[in-house]
């Protein structure tokens, strides 16, 4: 049995391939509220104003693919109902292109692309107390969401938005892979996830108990290949140990599972059998 990743992991930012930067930030500015932290040659970095959750990487050559692996969403977590109300708000006052929305009984989410494609939830977390389990497995559904009450959250606060609340994070990410059994020997025995729940076309995994912390799902074929190098998407997203004692434990998994580990200036970074980059590294406390 693989010793599981520490109860404290979680994820820090996800870096995307865009074709036109500008576009992006314009988007991700004006219509969810995200902060410009810095930006670096074709690379622009963004969060809430504490650390990074998205970065932003140009490359005006770059083509959108069909049936690979990589980004289904990255999903951002807002600290509560009120806040999901307010960035709702604000999509649409811009009219934003919004795909759409799920009660999911332990949150409440919605759905929307970014000018690329890439695509994004948006969600607020139930408390652990309202969870419901039955056997001891947490039970998870898409049922509708309220919108009209969750409208009627924003509507009743005066003045304007100032953006996404400091607090928010990224709660989780939802990849295409090519095969569940192959996803799940790396990133439940390889990386040390739990398992909390699963289906034949997708497993949902986390640490510390969280619903899920990341979705694997087949839902465009099982054996899909992996996107071309150039394509629009995911590069990686970074998975946070909270000490380098928790960090060194996972490393020496990947090593003995003589995975290709690549060290960086940002952390070490490795890649599942779908080829979807992950960076392990150490959270800044």
């Amino acid at each position: 049995m693989t010793t599981p990743i520490h109860p404290n992991t979680r994820l820090g930012y996800v870096h995307l391939t865009v074709t036109n930067l500008a576009r992006s930030l314009a988007f991700y500015q004006q219509s969810l509220g995200f902060q410009l932290h810095r930006q670096q040659d074709n690379s622009a970095f963004l969060g809430a104003g504490r650390e990074d959750l998205l970065v932003l990487t140009e490359n005006p050559q770059a083509r959108q693919t069909q049936g690979t692996t990589g980004l289904y969403h990255f999903a951002i977590l807002v600290p509560s109902r009120l806040e999901l109300a307010q960035v709702l708000k604000r999509v649409a006052q811009t009219k934003t292109k919004v795909q759409g929305f799920a009660d999911h009984w332990v949150s409440e989410a919605m759905y929307l692309p970014d000018p690329d494609g890439n695509g994004i939830e948006i969600y607020r977390d139930l408390s652990r107390a309202e969870w419901t389990y039955t056997k001891g497995e947490l039970q998870m559904a898409t049922d509708p969401l309220d919108v009209e009450s969750l409208l009627a959250e924003a509507m009743e606060q005066p003045g304007q938005w100032p953006g996404l609340d400091p607090a928010t994070v990224l709660g989780h990410m939802h990849l295409h892979v090519a095969n569940i059994p192959q996803a799940e020997a790396f990133y439940l025995d390889v990386l040390g996830f739990e398992r909390v729940t699963a289906m034949p076309s997708a497993s949902f995994v986390s640490a510390g108990g969280y619903h899920h912390h990341l979705g694997l799902n087949t839902w465009l074929g099982v054996g899909a290949p992996p996107p071309p190098a150039n394509a629009v998407g995911l590069r990686h997203f970074v998975i946070y140990l909270p000490d380098e004692t928790a960090l060194n434990e996972v490393l020496a998994r990947v090593r003995q599972a003589n995975l290709a580990l690549e060290q960086t200036p940002n952390g070490y970074l490795v890649r599942d059998p779908s080829q979807n980059g992950v960076m392990l590294a150490v959270a800044d406390h």
